[in-house]
């Protein structure tokens, strides 16, 4: 039996349509909180799933992608993502990305987590790949990317992120789980 403590204690009164692009949509919902009283409350919902490949060499070596996001107005180094439509895969959302961001091909994926971002605020949900048997061709990143791809230890990548130089969510959490659960588990690690 669930406990009381799982249900969901907010009552919504009426939601409405107050921003919506090809991305996103913003609804603003009046609502009333755990303790009853009236609050309103607004929600990001993404019309994606998110996307992350961690490409894996036998050697321990992965490819991050480093690309300016406007949103932080900042360089960020991150593991391949991107934008899955709703109906498709995660999978086949997950073998294009890496492709078009590094010319990266994988014989195996293997979905390693999911995540909820910003569970606060967005309904943005994760799927996260550990991607190994990897050939090499051309990347074609859409029109948009500005990338640059850098072939780094799976060891100097958790560095990074121990320093504070990758802070992408999804890249962190993958990159922690491979380096700890995948790759040090394996004892392919020093």
């Amino acid at each position: 039996m669930e406990s009381k403590k799982n249900l969901n204690s907010w009552i919504t009164k009426s939601s409405e349509l107050v921003y919506e692009s090809a991305w996103i949509a913003v609804n603003k919902h009046q609502t009333v909180n755990p303790a009853g009283n009236p609050a309103i409350y607004s929600v990001v919902n993404f019309k994606n799933l998110a996307i992350g490949i961690l490409p894996l060499s036998e050697d321990g070596f992965t490819w991050l992608v480093g690309q300016w996001r406007y949103p932080l107005n900042a360089y960020s180094w991150e593991i391949p993502e991107g934008g899955g439509p709703l109906g498709e895969a995660p999978i086949e959302t997950a073998k294009r990305e890496l492709k078009e961001e590094t010319g990266i091909v994988a014989k195996q994926f293997q979905e390693i987590m999911q995540l909820h971002l910003s569970n606060s605020a967005t309904d943005e949900h994760a799927y996260v790949f550990l991607a190994t048997e990897l050939s090499f061709e051309e990347a074609e990143p859409e029109e948009s990317e500005d990338l640059q791809v850098k072939k780094i230890h799976i060891n100097d990548a958790y560095q990074m992120v121990l320093d504070g130089e990758i802070t992408d969510a999804i890249s962190v959490a993958a990159i922690f789980k491979v380096k700890h659960v995948y790759y040090t588990a394996s004892k392919k690690i020093d």
